[in-house]
C-alpha cells in the first residue's frame, strides 16, 4: 500500500490539522482498516493532532525559557490521533498516523475494549432526530400526546450509561414538539425520552420519565433507580401527559407576531436605541502570522482543537524592563506552555429517572470544536475582526470546515489607571485599558456557551466563559411541583436546578519550565498588648504544595485561599517573592452531588478546586480520554494521576486543573431565552513584573467622544479628560 501524498505543510509544530492533512489521514487509514482488520464499512468520528513532544516544541525554539528535561528523540513528528467505527461490528479504533516526507503511515492501531466510546458528533445528533421520526413506536407514543411526526423533534445526548444495553454506542433522545417553522421548540417538551444505538440508528427502549402524583409529589414505585427492562410502552403507574402549547417564541418574527399565554402583549422590538459602533480607523494593533499571534507585548500560538475548541500555546511576554533588556532588546518571558478548557460537567439535580443520567460533559462527549458557530461579522463580534476558520473530519473521512470559528479583536477595557493630585494646581493622569479577546461560540443542543480569551496590558490573562440559549426544559403534569429540584418558569415547563463545571488546563512555565503552586491565606492575629494592641492586624501565610496529594485543594472564601504559579529560583528585585502568576476567581461552586455518585465518579476533577500533578504527555483530559459512558473514575484522570499522592510537585514540571463554575437554580427571567452570564478566571502576575507594566502605554483622548448634551446643543465636544 503506497502512501498517500499530502500537499500542504504546517508552519509550526503546533498547528491543527489543516484539510490536507485530514484527507491523506483518512485516505490512508480507510484501505489499511479494510486489510489488516477487516473493517468493511468504517465511519470516522475524529482527526486531531497528536501534540508533538513538549521538550522537543522548546529545543526547536518555538518557546523561550529551556526544556524541562531532553527530549526523547530530538525530533518533532507530525503526527494525528484518528478515531473510527466499524460499523458492522461495532468495535471502536484510536490510530495514530505520522506524516512523513513521503506521506502518510500507520504508527499504530489499537481496537478500544468494549463499552469505551470516542466522543459523538454533530453527525450523530442529527442522526437522532431522523431515527426517531422514522420508527413507528416513537411515532405512536408522540401521536398519543397530539405530536405528528413532523413535528417531532429530538436533542441527541449522551447517556452516561446504561446496564440494558452494555458495549452498545447511545444516545438518549429528549423530545419537543415545535408548531412550526422557526418556533420554541424547547416550550413543548414530550414526556418520552427514547434510546437509540448510535452505529445502527435503531431505537432500542422508549423511556418515560416518572412525575410526582398524589398528595405532597409522592414518587412512583422505582422512580429514582436504574431502568432494568427494555420496555416501548407507558408505564401504568401514570397516566400520558400532553405537551404544553402556549407561545413562548424569542425570535422577533415570530415573537411579535401572536398574543402569549395568559394575556401578555406581543413583543415589540424597541425603537429608542441609537447605533454604537467600534472604529479602529489605523487598523488593529495585533498581528496573525499563521497561527502565531503577536499583540503588543504578548506572543502565542492560537489552534483550533475539535475537541477542546480553543487551544493557546507557547505564551510569552516581551519584557523590556527586565533585567539586561530594553526598549530595542526586550526579554521574551515565558509564560504558560498551553492553556485550554480539558473538560466540562453539567450535573443536574432532579433524582427521577432517567432525568440522573443528564449530566454531560460537552467537551469529551461531544467536543467544543466540533460544535463552533461560523460567527458573523457586527453581531457575533463587534469592531476590526480577523477571523481563523476551523475543519474537522465527517463521517465520510471528508472535511467540514466552519468558516470565522475564532474571532481576534480589541476591546476598550475602561479605565486601567489614574490618579488625579488633589492639591491646587495639581496633575490629573489617566489611561484606558485594551485587551486582546479571541473568542469562540458552541452551541451544545439548548445551550451555548462563548469562550473569550483575553489578555490585557497590565499584564493579565482572562478566560471568561458567557452561558446563554436555552434551558433544558421538561414539562410538568397539571398541579405538579418542581418539588424543589427546578422552577416552574412558564405554566407546566420545568427548569432543572443544574451546574456548570469546568476543568481549566494550566500548563505553567514561568521564566523557565520548573515551577511550584504557592498557596495563599489571609489570617487574622490574636490580640495582644504588645503586639496587636487595636486588635486590627492581620497577615498572609504563604506555602509551597510539595506533593501531588497535598496539592488537591478547595477554596475557602473565609480565609481568601488563593493559588500562584511561582519560580521559586527567580526572585522579585525589591520583595524578595518568586515571580509568579496567581490565580484569582470567585467562580469556584462545590459539586453537589453526593462524593460516591455516578457523576462524581466521572468527573474527578469536579470534587476539588485545585489538582496539580507532575507533567507528562498525554494528560491532557481531566476526566479521561474516553468518559462517553464511562461509569468509573477513569484512570488516565486527574484522580488517577494522583494516585497515592506522593509525586513531588515542587520545583517540577507540572500541569494544573482548575475547577471552575456557576450552579444555576433557573429564574423566570432565564425563559425563554438565557441573558448570558459569565464565569471568569484571572491569571494576573504576582511578583513577576518590576512593576506596572502598564505605565508605557500611553493616555489617549478619542476624537470620535462627544459630550451628548453639548453635542445636541452647539456640536461642543467638551473639556479635555487626560493630560
Amino acid at each position: 500500500m503506497s502512501p498517500v501524498k499530502v500537499p500542504t505543510a504546517a508552519k509550526h509544530p503546533l498547528d491543527a490539522p489543516n484539510e490536507d492533512e485530514i484527507l491523506a489521514v483518512t485516505a490512508t487509514i480507510r484501505p489499511y482498516l479494510v486489510e489488516k482488520h477487516g473493517v468493511k464499512a468504517v465511519r470516522f468520528l475524529n482527526v486531531m493532532l497528536a501534540d508533538p513532544e513538549k521538550n522537543a516544541v522548546i529545543e526547536a525554539g518555538h518557546f523561550p525559557g529551556g526544556a524541562a528535561k531532553q527530549s526523547t528523540s530530538g525530533k518533532i513528528e507530525r503526527q494525528f490521533w484518528a478515531h473510527v467505527v466499524d460499523l458492522v461490528k461495532g468495535d471502536s479504533f484510536e490510530l495514530l498516523a505520522t506524516l512523513g516526507a513521503d506521506g502518510v503511515s500507520i504508527a499504530s492501531v489499537e481496537k478500544l475494549p468494549e463499552g469505551t466510546q470516542p466522543s459523538l458528533t454533530i453527525e450523530e445528533l442529527c442522526l437522532a432526530e431522523e431515527k426517531c421520526r422514522a420508527d413507528p413506536r416513537v411515532v405512536k407514543v408522540a401521536a398519543d400526546v397530539g405530536v405528528p411526526p413532523e413535528q417531532l423533534y429530538c436533542d441527541g445526548w449522551s447517556i452516561g450509561w446504561d446496564s440494558r444495553f452494555p458495549g452498545k454506542r447511545l444516545q438518549q433522545c429528549i423530545c419537543y414538539q415545535r408548531l412550526g417553522p422557526d418556533e420554541h421548540l424547547y416550550a413543548h417538551p414530550l414526556d418520552f425520552m427514547p434510546i437509540l444505538d448510535c452505529n445502527t440508528g435503531e431505537v432500542l427502549a422508549i423511556d418515560f420519565p416518572a412525575h410526582r402524583v398524589g398528595k405532597g409529589g409522592a414518587l412512583t414505585a422505582d422512580s429514582t433507580e436504574e431502568p432494568k427492562e427494555i420496555s416501548f410502552d407507558p408505564p401504568t403507574t401514570r397516566h400520558r401527559i400532553p405537551p404544553p402549547r402556549d407561545n413562548h417564541n424569542y425570535l422577533p418574527h415570530l415573537a411579535n407576531s401572536s398574543p402569549l399565554h395568559d394575556g401578555n402583549k406581543p413583543i415589540e422590538m424597541r425603537k429608542d436605541l441609537k447605533p454604537l459602533s467600534v472604529v479602529q480607523p489605523e487598523g488593529v494593533s495585533f498581528k496573525l502570522d499563521g497561527q502565531v499571534l503577536t499583540w503588543q507585548k504578548w506572543r502565542l500560538h492560537l489552534a483550533f482543537n475539535p475537541r477542546e475548541g480553543v487551544v493557546l500555546s507557547t505564551i510569552s511576554y516581551a519584557d523590556d524592563e527586565a533585567a539586561g533588556a530594553s526598549k530595542a532588546s526586550p526579554k521574551e518571558r515565558p509564560l504558560f506552555y498551553r492553556l485550554s478548557l480539558s473538560e466540562m460537567v453539567v450535573p443536574y439535580a432532579e433524582s427521577t429517572a432517567p432525568h440522573y443520567r443528564k449530566f454531560a460533559f460537552d467537551v469529551g462527549e461531544y467536543g467544543l470544536g466540533f460544535l463552533a458557530n461560523s460567527l458573523s461579522l457586527g453581531c457575533d463580534c463587534l469592531g476590526s475582526i480577523q477571523y481563523m476558520d476551523g475543519c474537522f473530519v465527517k463521517h465520510d473521512g471528508t472535511v467540514e470546515t466552519i468558516k470565522n470559528a475564532i474571532c481576534i479583536h480589541e476591546e476598550d477595557t475602561g479605565l486601567m489607571w489614574k490618579h488625579s493630585d488633589y492639591r491646587p494646581g495639581g496633575h490629573a493622569h489617566n489611561v484606558r485599558g485594551r485587551k486582546l479577546v479571541i473568542s469562540m461560540v458552541c452551541t451544545v443542543a439548548n445551550y451555548e456557551y462563548q469562550i473569550n480569551w483575553s489578555f490585557h496590558l497590565d499584564g493579565n490573562i482572562e478566560l471568561e466563559i458567557k452561558l446563554t440559549g436555552i434551558l433544558n426544559l421538561y414539562l410538568l403534569d397539571k398541579g405538579e411541583s418542581p418539588a424543589g429540584f427546578g422552577t416552574e418558569v412558564a405554566p407546566q415547563i420545568n427548569a432543572h436546578y443544574h451546574q456548570h463545571l469546568f476543568s481549566l488546563r494550566v500548563d505553567p512555565h514561568i521564566d523557565g519550565p520548573l515551577n511550584s503552586v504557592q498557596e495563599q491565606e489571609i489570617v487574622s492575629l490574636p490580640a495582644d498588648p504588645k503586639t496587636n494592641w487595636a486588635g486590627n492586624a492581620f497577615t498572609t501565610r504563604k506555602r509551597i504544595l510539595a506533593t501531588s496529594g497535598e496539592a488537591v485543594r478547595d477554596a475557602n472564601a473565609h480565609d481568601e485561599r488563593s493559588w500562584s504559579f511561582v519560580n521559586e529560583s527567580v526572585k522579585h528585585y525589591s520583595s524578595g517573592m518568586p515571580v509568579g502568576y496567581k490565580v484569582v476567581t470567585s467562580a469556584m461552586p462545590r459539586l453537589y452531588a453526593q462524593p460516591d455518585s455516578l457523576v462524581a465518579r466521572r468527573a474527578p476533577f469536579a470534587t476539588h478546586h485545585m489538582w496539580t500533578v507532575p507533567y507528562a504527555e498525554g494528560r491532557n483530559y481531566s476526566a479521561g480520554r474516553y468518559p462517553v459512558q464511562s461509569r468509573v473514575i477513569p484512570k488516565d484522570s486527574v484522580a488517577g494521576w494522583v494516585g497515592d499522592g506522593k509525586d513531588k510537585i515542587a520545583n517540577e514540571d507540572i500541569v494544573s486543573f482548575l475547577t471552575v463554575g456557576t450552579t444555576h437554580v433557573p429564574r423566570p427571567e432565564d425563559f425563554p431565552i438565557m441573558p448570558a452570564e459569565a464565569v471568569k478566571v484571572t491569571l494576573k502576575p504576582i511578583g513577576f513584573f518590576a512593576r506596572n507594566p502598564a505605565l508605557d502605554v500611553p493616555a489617549a483622548k478619542d476624537a470620535k467622544s462627544v459630550n451628548a448634551q453639548a453635542a445636541a446643543t452647539n456640536g461642543s465636544n467638551g473639556s479635555a479628560c487626560c493630560q
